[in-house]
């Protein structure tokens, strides 16, 4: 097995934390081509000029996506997303780590997942893991988002070591899992990619499968940029699972991780998240007693936080929240489409 160095990075990127309050996440970015590839829909892939802005476009056609060019084996997988506006049922824009195309049948995977909706209703992030091909136990959180997540771009962020992994929106954890005994192998633990793709979930992502993808809204465009890969390579994952890890190179990565600003949870830190999900979460698998009668080793039962929650897990009471401004009739929503998928288009022809 060989594990490689850090990611290579060409630019140094600072969140700002005006919002939050918490320090800075400080994160090096790079160029598309220096650790990502097209994974499918090669036509909709659209890059900038500069290739450090790829934009991902669903048509009536297909969908599209991209993969980190390597595995890593534990990292902070980042990026900003832009997502798309106005009607978007049915689409599912998807920010994720997973190994499914080497260990098939007990795979590891760790989702950013933002599922669209009509009009005048937010988008909806959900954050969920597997491990060793547990799907049969989804550990799946869902949130509003408290910003419009399609007028600018917001960093999205996924930590993982072999203690914990954590959630991150901008420079706030939304979500911290952390590995116990009694959750055996469905921690993740193998060597995974990181994926980005738009897709059409029409059967499921907006009310069960109620309101389908409408293409008469799209193309629909979701733009990621400050791309930020930051782990240890893993060139042989299956040699590398066989023989137990990769060896001191690894430590040396995972101790760097385990001991970054983003990896040490603070008691402001602790306190953010906290709020985070008393204003935004909408339903947690931690309360959902009909799914689970007994909570999973990992949840962290919070009194106060489980009196919010039915035992379905969803909030007993809706959220307030004002949606994206309603375009004017007359098509505004499908000329903004096509605005930003020219802008797109007009980017990459600038090469």
């Amino acid at each position: 097995m060989a594990a490689g160095a850090v990611a290579a990075a060409t630019a140094l990127l600072v969140l700002a934390a005006a919002v939050s309050g918490l320090p800075a996440i400080n994160v090096t970015t790079m160029a598309f081509d220096e650790g990502y590839a097209p994974l499918f829909g090669h036509d909709n892939i659209l890059r900038s000029a500069d290739g450090r802005t790829v934009s991902l476009l669903l048509d009536r056609s297909t969908g599209s996506g991209f993969i980190s060019s390597s595995m890593y084996h534990h990292g902070l997988f980042s990026a900003s997303i832009k997502l798309p506006s106005d009607y978007t049922a049915g689409v599912v824009v998807a920010f994720y780590t997973s190994n499914g195309d080497v260990f098939e049948k007990r795979h590891d995977e760790l989702d950013f997942e933002f599922l669209g909706n009509i009009r005048g209703k937010p988008w909806r992030v959900q954050t969920n893991l597997y491990g060793n091909g547990s799907v049969g136990r989804g550990r799946e959180e869902r949130y509003l988002l408290p910003f419009d997540p399609t007028t600018e771009f917001h960093r999205y962020s996924i930590l993982w070591t072999p203690a914990a992994v954590a959630f991150y929106v901008d420079d706030v954890p939304v979500r911290e899992v952390r590995r116990s005994p009694a959750m055996g192998g469905d921690f993740p633990s193998k060597p995974m990619s990181l994926y980005a793709t738009v897709w059409d979930a029409s059967t499921w992502a907006t009310a069960g499968g109620r309101y389908r993808v409408n293409y008469r809204y799209g193309p629909f465009v979701a733009s990621f940029t400050d791309l930020a890969l930051v782990g240890c390579r893993a060139d042989d994952p299956i040699r590398m699972v066989a023989g137990g890890g990769g060896g001191g190179r690894e430590e040396e990565v995972v101790a760097r991780l385990r001991a970054s600003d983003v990896a040490v949870m603070t008691v402001e830190k602790l306190q953010a998240m906290r709020r985070f999900r008393e204003q935004n979460m909408v339903y947690s698998y931690c309360y959902d007693t009909r799914r689970y009668p007994a909570a999973l080793p990992e949840c962290d039962v919070v009194e106060s936080e489980r009196r919010r929650f039915k035992d379905t897990g969803r909030l007993r009471f809706a959220l307030r929240r004002r949606g994206p401004r309603r375009a004017g009739r007359g098509g505004g929503g499908r000329a903004a489409a096509s605005r930003a998928a020219a802008a797109a288009k007009k980017r990459a022809a600038d090469m």
